[in-house]
C-alpha cells in the first residue's frame, strides 16, 4: 500500500487552497469546541459578568460559520484532488496504450478512472476532518490536566483504547473496501461487454442468461458491503460506548472533589465537555471509512500508474521511402522494401496482428529491432513516428468531434478529402446532413462505412508507411476493388493484414506466418502453387 499511500498524500497537495481553506476551518472549529466549555464554565462561575457569555456567543457563531465554511471546502477539494488524479491517469493510460487493455478489461479500466479515481478524491476531507479532531482530544486531555490531573488520567485511558479500535478498524475496511471495489469493477465490465454484444443478445433471445451472468457478481458485491457496514457499526459502537462510561467516571470523580472543595461548578462542567471532546478521536470511524476507501481505490489506481508508459527519443526520419526492417524480434527476420505493398497472411492466431503492432510500435519486441529507414522504432521522437505511419484496423474507433475531425485526428494538416476518396467514403459523407462538418454522434454508420472512414484517417496519417490489420473485411467487392487501387497507385510502403485473396494477389509480396514465424514468402503466384497456403483463406 505505500505507492497508493504516496497518491493518497500528493492528492492534498494538488487540491491546493481548498485543502488549506478545509484545515483553517477544522482546526478553527476545533479550537472553538475546545475555548466553549471553558467560557460557559467562567459564565456559571461569574453571574455578574457580562463578559463571558459575549464571548460563549461570539464563539458559537464562529462554530456555525467554520462547519459551513468546511462543508464547502470539503466538496471543493475532493472534486479537485479527483479530477487530478482523472486526468493523471487517463494521460498515463493513453501513453501506455495498448499494453494496459491487454491486462484490464474496458469495464475494469473504466471504473479505475471513474469510481475509483472520485473517492481517491475525497481523501483530502478524510485526512483533514480526521486529523483535526486530534485537536480537541489533545486540548481536552490538557485542559483537563490543568482543571485535575486525575480526571486526565482517566481520559487517557480511554483514549488508548478508541486508537486501538480504530487502527483495526482501518486495517480491516481497507481490504473489504478493496474487495469491494474489485467486485464492482467485474459487473462494470461484465455489463460493457453486453452492452457491446447487445444485438447478439437480443437475435439470441438470451436476455435473461445473461442478465444472470452480469448479476452473478451481485452476491460478492454484497458481501464486502455488508463486510463494510459491520465493520463500521462495530467500530463506532465500540467507541461510542467509552463515551457515556468516560463521563460517568469523571463526573464521579468530579463529584468527590467538587464535595471536598478543590472544583467549582464551572470547573466540573468545563471537565464534563471536555472528556466529551477529548473522546471526539471515536467519531473519526466516519473519516477512517473513507480514508480506508480512498486507500483501496488509490491501490487500483497504482496498477495503472505503475505500468511504464511507452517512452519516445528525439531522433527524427532522414529521407528515405519507408523502408522497414525487423531483425532478431520474436522470431521473425524480415526486411519490407520502401514504397512497396506486403501482405500478411495466416490463419487466427499465427501472430499477423501482432507484427503489424511492431511495424507500427504499437508494441515493443522483448528482444531484437525494428527500423525504419534505418533508425530503431525507440530512437524516435512521438510527432515523428506517428508522423511517419498510418494504422488502421477492423474496428476504427470514431474520435473526433466531426467526420472531418476523424480522419485528420492527430491535428496535422491533412488531405480530408483526398483520404476519404481514396478509402471510398467520399461519397457517402457527402450524403451526410452537414457533409464533412457533420458530428460524428450524428452520423450513424454502417461497419462498412466506419471502415472506410477508419481507411481515411490511415491514408491521411502516414508519411511512409500503412499498416491495414484486416481493415477492409467489412467492405464490399465494389469498394474494396477501389481501395485495392488507391493502394496500388500508393508510394508509401504498405504492410496489410487480410484474409482475402484478391488483397493478397494484388501485394507485390505475401508474408505467409504460422505460429508467429515466417512460413513462407513470396509472390502470391509462387505461393498458391502450395495446398497449404490455398487453405488459409479455405
Amino acid at each position: 500500500m505505500r505507492a497508493a499511500d504516496r497518491l493518497v498524500t500528493r492528492t492534498l497537495r494538488q487540491a491546493g487552497v481548498w485543502t488549506m481553506l478545509l484545515a483553517l476551518a477544522s482546526v478553527v472549529t476545533s479550537v472553538a469546541l475546545l475555548a466553549l466549555p471553558y467560557l460557559i464554565g467562567k459564565a456559571v462561575d461569574t453571574p455578574g459578568q457580562s463578559l463571558w457569555p459575549v464571548l460563549a456567543a461570539v464563539t458559537a457563531a464562529a462554530l456555525v460559520g467554520c462547519d459551513a465554511l468546511a462543508a464547502w471546502a470539503s466538496g471543493a477539494s475532493g472534486a479537485s484532488a479527483a479530477a487530478w488524479v482523472r486526468r493523471r491517469a487517463v494521460r498515463h493510460v493513453l501513453g501506455v496504450g495498448p499494453r494496459l487493455t491487454r491486462r484490464f478489461t474496458e469495464g475494469d479500466l473504466a471504473t479505475r478512472i471513474g469510481l475509483n479515481a472520485e473517492e481517491t478524491g475525497r481523501a483530502p476531507d478524510s485526512i483533514v476532518s480526521g486529523l483535526s479532531l486530534l485537536i480537541p482530544s489533545a486540548g481536552a486531555l490538557v485542559l483537563l490536566i490543568v482543571i485535575d490531573p486525575w480526571l486526565a488520567v482517566a481520559l487517557t485511558a480511554g483514549l488508548v483504547v478508541i486508537a486501538l479500535i480504530l487502527k483495526a478498524f482501518l486495517r480491516t475496511s481497507t481490504d473489504l473496501a478493496a474487495g469491494y471495489q474489485e467486485a464492482q469493477a467485474e459487473l462494470a465490465g461484465r455489463f460493457l461487454d453486453a452492452i457491446k454484444g447487445a444485438r447478439t443478445i437480443a437475435a439470441a433471445h438470451s436476455a435473461e442468461r445473461e442478465a444472470g451472468r452480469i448479476l452473478h457478481v451481485l452476491p460478492r458485491l454484497s458481501t464486502h458491503a455488508m463486510g463494510l457496514w459491520r465493520a463500521n457499526a462495530d467500530a463506532a459502537v465500540r467507541a461510542g460506548l467509552l463515551v457515556p462510561l468516560l463521563e460517568i467516571v469523571v463526573l464521579c470523580m468530579g463529584g468527590f472533589r467538587l464535595a471536598a472543595g478543590e472544583l467549582s461548578v464551572g470547573e466540573l462542567y468545563a471537565a464534563a465537555r471536555y472528556v466529551v471532546l477529548g473522546t471526539a478521536l471515536g467519531s473519526a470511524v466516519g473519516q477512517l471509512a473513507g480514508l480506508a476507501r480512498a486507500r483501496a481505490a488509490a491501490a487500483r489506481l497504482t496498477e495503472l500508474l505503475d505500468e511504464p508508459a511507452t517512452r519516445y527519443g528525439r531522433s527524427e526520419l532522414p529521407p528515405g521511402p519507408g523502408t522497414l526492417e525487423i531483425r532478431g524480434t520474436d522470431g521473425l527476420d524480415l526486411a519490407i522494401m520502401g514504397g512497396s505493398c506486403v501482405a500478411i497472411v495466416g490463419r487466427s492466431g499465427s501472430g499477423k496482428s501482432r507484427l503489424a503492432e511492431l511495424a507500427g510500435r504499437m508494441a515493443d519486441p522483448p528482444q531484437g529491432t525494428v527500423r525504419l529507414d534505418g533508425v530503431p522504432l525507440p530512437w524516435l521522437s512521438r510527432a515523428a513516428l506517428r508522423g511517419a505511419v498510418g494504422y488502421a484496423w477492423e474496428r476504427p474507433a470514431m474520435l473526433g468531434d466531426t467526420v472531418a475531425g476523424m480522419i485528420a485526428l492527430n491535428g496535422r494538416k491533412a488531405p480530408v478529402i483526398r483520404s476519404a476518396e481514396h478509402a471510398g467514403a467520399d461519397a457517402f459523407v457527402r450524403r451526410l446532413p452537414e457533409g464533412y462538418d457533420t458530428p460524428l454522434a450524428q452520423a450513424p454508420m454502417s461497419g462498412g462505412e466506419r471502415q472506410r472512414l477508419g481507411l481515411a484517417r490511415a491514408f491521411a496519417q502516414g508519411d511512409r508507411l500503412l499498416i491495414l490489420d484486416d481493415a477492409t473485411s467489412s467492405l464490399d467487392t465494389v469498394t474494396e476493388h477501389q481501395v485495392r487501387q488507391a493502394l496500388s497507385r500508393d508510394s508509401r510502403t504498405r504492410l496489410i493484414v487480410t484474409h482475402r485473396v484478391a488483397t493478397a494477389a494484388a501485394a507485390d509480396r505475401v508474408i505467409w506466418l504460422e505460429d508467429g514465424r515466417v512460413r513462407a514468402e513470396g509472390p502470391h503466384e509462387r505461393l498458391w502453387q502450395d495446398p497449404r497456403y490455398r487453405a488459409v483463406f479455405a
